[in-house]
């Protein structure tokens, strides 16, 4: 059984939470979110730049297989000022009418073409056999995090660093 007196004091506290405690709440909050943002953007630049990087590996296996199937010369062309891949004279997959070109600053990627050498041009041919005509290196790069693709002229697999 409550006094008169403990039932006056309980009756004037109001629920909720005092100043000091708001403030030590939102000082926890902000030391885990600037423990934790870098390493978030850290890994969005992970995951993009992997993702670019499967990105060409897959278009110049189309181009290698496009070449194949039909016989004739495909050329792959790397753009480094406009960050670019084209396949040149293969039409879009999404715009019949227009032809295949990978913009790579754009989203999803948000990537830098830094370097393309396939020997001494930013350019890639596979003959009608599937051959690629030269070996050669790409570098991609999403904010710090770079990778090299490196293009084996016999086999034509791309190895990703």
């Amino acid at each position: 059984m409550l006094t008169g007196r403990t039932q006056g004091a309980l009756a004037g506290r109001q629920g909720g939470f005092s100043l000091f405690e708001l403030v030590v709440v939102l000082g926890i909050i902000a030391v885990v979110v600037a423990i934790a943002a870098p390493r978030y953007a850290d890994s969005i630049a992970r995951h993009r730049a992997d993702l670019v990087a499967r990105r060409i590996v897959a278009d110049l296996d189309l181009a290698r297989a496009k070449a194949y199937a039909s016989s004739t010369t495909v050329t792959v062309k790397f753009d480094v000022q406009a960050d670019t891949v084209w396949l040149v004279g293969m039409p879009s997959m999404d715009r019949a009418a227009s032809e295949y070109v990978v913009r790579l600053a754009e989203p999803p990627y948000h990537a830098r073409l830094v370097y393309a050498d396939f020997g001494g041009s930013p350019a890639l041919s596979f003959d009608g056999y599937g051959v690629a005509s030269s070996g050669g290196c790409l570098v991609v790069q999403v904010g710090q995090v770079r990778r090299t693709l490196n293009l084996d002229p016999g086999t034509g697999k791309v190895v990703v660093q």
